[in-house]
């Protein structure tokens, strides 16, 4: 561990300040230098950490899931790193529904012409499905096939009346669109279905099978999401008969997240966050090691430079939001109106060390997909784009869909932003002929999977790929150095960026937006609808 030394009473660094409304070249504020910052955060630095949690998860059965001796033990590194810098960090502990599939599930046509579908291409269990053994006859739901034009056209399985006629004992069979599989699934328990089969809407890009959630416990028989393919071809076998097994655990597990505060005003709070946990697969060493060892890292060396925030920020390390994004809706729900009010924004880092990475800005005024943060996203991104492009690196815009820890945050109208590496989506030929490495491959080939380590090829990474990206890239296993550099400069930016303003940043009249929320598609990284 390196040293450092608590905060002193002034700043090493001022800037003119700047409001988050829409900044135009004549009224643009002037930059703020954070040079020495940025220098002294490294992706050496960096790696240290995601080094000593690396270690945790091989101590721990290779995981640091939520609810387990892994997360727990990486919790008290973060809060030892804290006191050691001089913070004073707090432990917010929660309950929350843990899940876990104790068994691989089988779903099987038994009759007509028997088949065995493949887990993970054909279906997937939900999160927080229950567990059964059910051999049944399929029934079609209000289907909508072939599918219509545009994503949720489909309203099935949406109201009770959609099952007038279902007969108990039978397997829904359910397709994708309009509500959540949540109000699906227990609108099917209600009507007396031993099982639930939701298949994908059928839209180009809706298709795969469903990775979803019913974002806690409460329906108590199998839930599968399964594929547009093996759905269509269900509803076209009337009196079908499937099996359904699934084997599950549900229960109240206590977690927390960690939080550490600088000094500064504290109604205009910046909080800078990054989950900390990992998914039962693997060690998490690029989602979210990277985001959680990279805002440790500039916790650190802002107290070793003696920076002294204008603003307060607060550090943010969540916990539980591989189970839905359950550690920053938890904080969320603990503040006040007048706390809200006085959060001046939310920066987000999950995943910014991907090994064949795009540099990925949050798109905060909605211009380049179809959601905009609340009113000073904009300007959040903004920043981000401007620091890189000084830098002469270019950067893409992502979507704000619900998959990380801004979702609780804009749901109540905060603004939000933050930076991302790319999970399991694919690198094309523009990408890589803009960033380098591999197209048609994965921003990160380990994505949620045991390889997500500090040895990929050695736990089950595809070598030929892997070597490809070495030669294209500094790694240090499945965490890409020259992206963690550039990605936690851009971050240290950022933070000491609004951590430093003089302006109010936190607008006014802030209030939930209902119909925001409602357009995330995602809870964390689990299909909520």
């Amino acid at each position: 561990m390196r040293s450092a030394r608590p905060f002193l009473a002034a700043a090493l660094v001022t800037v003119t300040g700047f409001a988050l409304a829409a900044a135009s070249p004549a009224n643009a504020a002037v930059p703020t230098d954070t040079s020495a910052l940025r220098s002294a955060v490294t992706a050496a630095g960096i790696l240290e950490h995601q080094q000593a949690l690396q270690a945790i998860a091989d101590a721990n059965g290779g995981i640091r899931l939520a609810g387990t001796p892994g997360y727990d033990q990486s919790a008290d590194y973060i809060v030892a790193q804290l006191q050691a810098a001089g913070y004073a960090p707090t432990r917010q502990r929660f309950d929350f529904a843990f899940f876990q599939e104790l068994a691989p599930a089988v779903f099987e046509r038994v009759s007509p012409n028997p088949v065995t579908y493949v887990l993970d291409d054909d279906f997937v269990t939900m999160t927080y499905s229950g567990s059964g053994d059910v051999t049944g006859t399929i029934q079609a739901v209000d289907l909508v096939l072939p599918p219509g034009p545009t994503p949720s056209t489909s309203t099935s399985g949406c109201e009770a009346s959609d099952f007038a006629g279902f007969t108990p004992g039978n397997v829904a069979l359910i397709q994708r669109g309009t509500c959540t599989f949540a109000q699906k699934a227990q609108n099917a328990q209600a009507a007396g279905a031993t099982a639930v089969v939701i298949f994908n809407e059928g839209q180009p890009g809706r298709t795969e099978a469903i990775l979803g959630t019913l974002g806690g416990p409460g329906v108590t028989i199998p839930v599968i999401g399964a594929s547009f393919a093996v759905g269509a071809e269900l509803a076209g076998l009337p009196g079908a008969v499937v099996h359904v097994k699934t084997l599950t655990l549900s229960q109240i597990r206590q977690t927390e997240n960690i939080l550490a505060d600088t000094g500064g005003r504290t109604d205009r709070t910046v909080v800078v966050g990054a989950h900390l946990d990992s998914v039962e697969a693997g060690p998490g060493i690029n989602d979210n090691g990277s985001g959680s060892a990279g805002i440790l890292e500039i916790a650190q060396q802002m107290s070793a430079l003696h920076i002294t925030p204008v603003n307060r920020v607060r550090f943010a390390f969540w916990g539980a939001e591989e189970e839905g994004l359950l550690g920053s809706t938890y904080y969320v729900s603990q503040l006040s109106a007048r706390d809200v009010k006085d959060t001046a924004l939310n920066l987000n880092f999950d995943m910014i060390a991907s090994p064949n990475y795009v540099r990925f800005v949050y798109d905060g005024d909605g211009s380049a997909t179809p959601v905009a943060g609340p009113n000073g996203s904009g300007r959040i991104e903004q920043v981000f784009s401007e620091y890189f492009g000084s830098q002469h690196l270019a950067t893409e815009a992502t979507a704000f869909d619900g998959r990380s820890d801004y979702g609780p945050f804009i749901a109540v109208g905060i603004p939000a932003g933050g930076l991302f590496t790319g999970a399991e989506g694919i690198k094309t030929a523009a990408e890589a002929a803009v960033y380098g490495g591999v197209a048609g491959a994965a921003y990160d080939p380990c994505y949620h999977q045991a390889c997500d380590s500090l040895t990929p090829v050695a736990d089950g990474a595809d070598p030929a790929l892997y070597a490809q990206l070495a030669a294209a890239y500094n790694l240090a296993g499945n965490v890409n150095l020259n992206a963690l550099e550039e990605m936690a400069d851009g971050t240290a930016h950022a933070v000491l960026t609004f951590a430093l303003t003089t302006s109010a940043v936190n607008g006014s009249g802030r209030a939930a937006d209902p119909a925001l929320a409602n357009q995330l598609e995602y809870q964390g990284s689990y299909l909520r609808k």
